[in-house]
């Protein structure tokens, strides 16, 4: 059978960042505090293919690895969530390489943006 097997991880972390196009962009007029420093609690939600139903890569271990790259209130300054789950990405590929590794960051549990590697 052809069956794709992933692994999923959450965690979260607050954090400060700012959207500086929002005060000059007349589109985004709307939203122009974002162009602030504003604070977030950012959720993760990592996939990542595995080869066997043992799990190559334990997702307890997984998901404290990714954990422990981030310390204390995230302070991102402009980036986007698009931005931390294509940081996520490269970490990810680079460590655990030749597999498919899905990221989704939100804001607060409800906008975000999901970002997928194939290999």
């Amino acid at each position: 059978m052809n069956i794709n097997r992933y692994i999923e991880v959450t965690f979260q972390r607050e954090g400060i960042h700012r959207y500086p196009a929002a005060l000059e962009d007349p589109r985004l007029t709307g939203v122009s505090f974002l162009g602030h420093p504003h604070r977030h609690i950012f959720h993760f939600r990592v996939r990542v293919s595995v080869t066997h139903n043992d799990r190559d890569i334990e997702f307890i271990l997984f998901k404290r690895e990714l954990e422990d790259l981030y310390h204390g209130t995230l302070e991102v300054d402009y980036k986007s969530c698009e931005m931390l789950a294509e940081d996520l990405i490269n970490y990810v590929v680079k460590k655990y390489p030749y597999r498919d590794v899905e990221v989704g960051v939100s804001e607060d549990g409800e906008n975000g943006a999901v970002l997928i590697y194939k290999d």
